[in-house]
């Protein structure tokens, strides 16, 4: 009996460790391949933002070789240096005169700048859809807007905050509307005219004056004795505070033209436009800490901010300068032109400006070497897109996808047109105000249907240089108004 016993005792324990290994390795099998199905599936799920990622560094590739050959066209001298999908350096030919001297830095003024196209396409396309004019809006929407906001555009308040609200409005009343007096694509042409000597060696005045807009700078005379080189037609100036004193003199015989306060208002200004017929407005814009710096700049901005296509004149643009000149007065020292000469052109090869100058006025001037409206759109899809993803940000935010304050208005509640009750009976019976008494149905048809695409959706700027802290306004649907 024990011997029959045993084996079957033997032969019981030897099958039940045989099932427990064949337990163990089905498990280990079964552990094995939800490890490989998981990390194929993973693998899978982030692939297509690996392949968005490269087809938007192939497209932005495309488009800096687009640039590239855009500076070589047209940039008289100028050579683009890919460094990547996004990076480049202008050059200038070896042999250019740098003459200017930074006294901060003890050194001539560079013949390389580097530049990021990238972050260039998604600030200046932005700017087509932005409001450039302060406005009650934008400081009733803006944490503490008025307290802390309207400050900064008051000079001699005599306080860092507007602790006294009542103060600040009396003296912003007078140039601040309760909504944009202009809009996106209000114009399709805009001529931005700037002060260079340049300007007396062509005839340029009559194709100016052709434009549906054109803005001008600070105290630079209109009349028949420039009318050839600078036209005579006046709708914009962009001024500076210190140009509050012979501004009257400079708007005689033009009480259409809009003034736009490039800075801050003051008492000088306030008693100016107390007395003048002219729409006056504050100018609301970001700080460009690259490139071109000066009015010149701002005018851009601004005609961007209206206009479809913005040609500019009377910058200095072209080589052989020694000196900075305006076609009114004596050469003197100024402005960095090498660093303002080559973000002007690429700014031009972005398809933000078309260049007008001397040395450009000789040959026959073909835009098609300037990458089209359709291929700047898709670039700039692709850097907003790739800029996105590689901050972690989720999903398509679509174009109100850097909004980071919102407020409402509803028809009826925008608010007082600009003015104050001292002002002078001149200005009181002017159409200073016709800007924003403007009927949405007397726009131009693309200047509607972009507010439309929009969604009646205002966009301003908060500060600096940032390109994802926007304050966005939302209007109710008044078609009167």
């Amino acid at each position: 009996m024990r011997s029959l016993k045993a084996p079957f005792s033997n032969n019981g324990t030897s099958g039940r460790r045989l099932t427990l290994l064949h337990l163990v390795c089905a498990a280990a099998l079964f552990s094995f391949l939800v490890f490989v199905i998981q990390s194929s599936f993973f693998a899978g799920y982030q692939q297509p933002l690996a392949d968005l990622n490269r087809e938007e560094v192939r497209i932005l590739s495309d488009f800096q070789s687009s640039v590239q050959q855009c500076v070589a066209k047209r940039g008289l001298g100028l050579t683009a240096h890919i460094i990547d999908h996004c990076k480049l350096v202008l050059k200038f030919p070896e042999g250019t005169n740098s003459t200017w001297y930074n006294e901060q830095f003890k050194i001539y003024e560079p013949l390389e700048y580097p530049y990021d196209v990238c972050e260039a396409i998604l600030l200046w396309e932005q700017y087509r859809n932005m409001t450039t004019v302060l406005t009650r809006e934008y400081l009733d929407a803006r944490p503490d807007g008025w307290f802390d906001y309207a400050a900064k555009r008051i000079a001699q308040l005599g306080a860092d905050k507007c602790y006294n609200r009542t103060l600040c409005e009396e003296h912003l009343n007078l140039i601040l509307p309760s909504k944009p007096p202009f809009c996106p694509r209000q114009f399709k042409t805009c001529a931005v005219v700037g002060n260079s000597g340049d300007l007396l060696k062509t005839d340029f005045g009559e194709e100016i004056d052709s434009h549906d807009a054109v803005i001008r700078d600070n105290e630079a005379p209109v009349n028949e004795k420039y009318a050839k080189y600078v036209g005579l037609k006046r709708d914009f100036r962009l001024v500076v505070r210190g140009a509050a004193g012979n501004m009257i003199a400079i708007l005689n015989g033009s009480d259409d033209e809009v003034l736009v306060i490039k800075s801050v208002i003051h008492r000088d200004f306030n008693a100016m436009i107390k007395l003048i017929p002219n729409p006056v407005y504050l100018f609301q814009g970001i700080v460009l800490r690259r490139g071109a710096k000066g009015t010149g700049m701002k005018s851009i901005e601004l005609a961007l901010s209206m206009c479809d296509i913005v040609d500019i004149y009377g910058f200095t643009v072209d080589p052989g300068y020694t000196e900075w000149t305006r076609y009114f007065s004596t050469p003197r020292k100024g402005h960095n032109p090498l660093q303002g000469r080559a973000y002007y052109q690429l700014l031009e090869c972005l398809g933000v400006i078309r260049i007008h100058s001397p040395m450009r006025s000789k040959r026959k001037q073909d835009w098609s070497d300037v990458p089209d409206r359709k291929t700047i759109r898709r670039a700039h899809t692709a850097a907003l897109s790739l800029k996105k993803s590689r901050s972690g940000q989720a999903g398509d935010l679509g174009q109100f996808g850097s909004c980071k304050v919102w407020a409402n208005v509803d028809p009826g509640t925008e608010g007082p047109i600009s003015g104050s009750p001292d002002m002078s009976d001149t200005r009181k019976h002017s159409g200073y105000s016709k800007w924003e008494l403007t009927p949405f149905n007397s726009l131009r048809k693309e200047a509607q249907d972009h507010y439309k695409q929009m969604e009646r959706v205002s966009l301003y700027k908060m500060d600096g240089n940032k390109l994802d802290d926007l304050v966005c306004v939302r209007h109710s649907f008044d078609s009167s108004a």
